[in-house]
């Protein structure tokens, strides 16, 4: 079901390389995760269109500037110390996300190894754990796999599943997908009109929750 010319509507910012290393193992994660009607496919084709900038970002940049820090991570710096940890990615991942997710404290160095990665921005020694365990990688001893087409699409499709996505995506709910995913509503407009792109290449008129 899935073609080049889909993966080319939902993404439309990709370039032919990435198309190309992720259109088969694209379709075997729907394949392999039930996401297999139209209905789903396009939900699934839009959150990870905006999750991943249209396949070319598989790992969370944390480069931030002071000032980034303290409109994106309010609750973790103030502007004394948003100055300290300013454009260190690695600080930074490891106080945003330590002692949350499954990590250790920020010390442990958990937030920075185990930040988001795959399509879908996988997050938290926890999350990983379980990855690990569902795809049958050492995503603990190799957080980078993740950012490999093949594991970058699976863990995208298993967390679609964990997580009972497809039940919305039959609703056509772009904003409890969208929660489930990224805790909030970062990023809602462009995720409803990347969803109204494929909807559109796979002729689908739905009126979403």
């Amino acid at each position: 079901m899935l073609t080049r010319e889909i993966l080319r509507a939902s993404m439309p910012g990709a370039s032919s390389v990435d198309l190309d290393h992720f259109l088969d193992p694209l379709a075997q994660a729907c394949t392999e995760w039930g996401i297999e009607t139209p209905i789903r496919l396009a939900a699934f084709l839009a959150q990870i269109a905006h999750e991943s900038d249209d396949l070319a970002c598989r790992v969370e940049n944390l480069n931030y500037s002071a000032e980034a820090l303290l409109r994106v991570f309010p609750r973790h710096f103030d502007a004394d110390q948003a100055v300290v940890y300013a454009h260190q990615p690695e600080r930074i991942g490891s106080r945003v996300y330590g002692n949350r997710m499954g990590n250790g404290d920020e010390a442990s160095g958990d937030g920075w190894r185990y930040r988001g990665r795959g399509l879908i921005q996988l997050t938290g020694r926890a999350n990983y754990t379980a990855a690990c365990l569902a795809l049958g990688a050492d995503l603990i001893g190799q957080p980078e796999l993740l950012e490999q087409p093949g594991l970058a699409a699976r863990s995208a499709g298993w967390f679609w599943r964990r997580n009972n996505l497809n039940a919305f995506a039959d609703r056509g709910d772009v904003i409890s997908i969208t929660r489930h995913i990224n805790g909030g509503l970062i990023g809602i407009e462009d995720r409803k009109h990347r969803y109204a792109q494929v909807c559109a290449a796979l002729g689908i008129t739905l009126t979403e929750a």
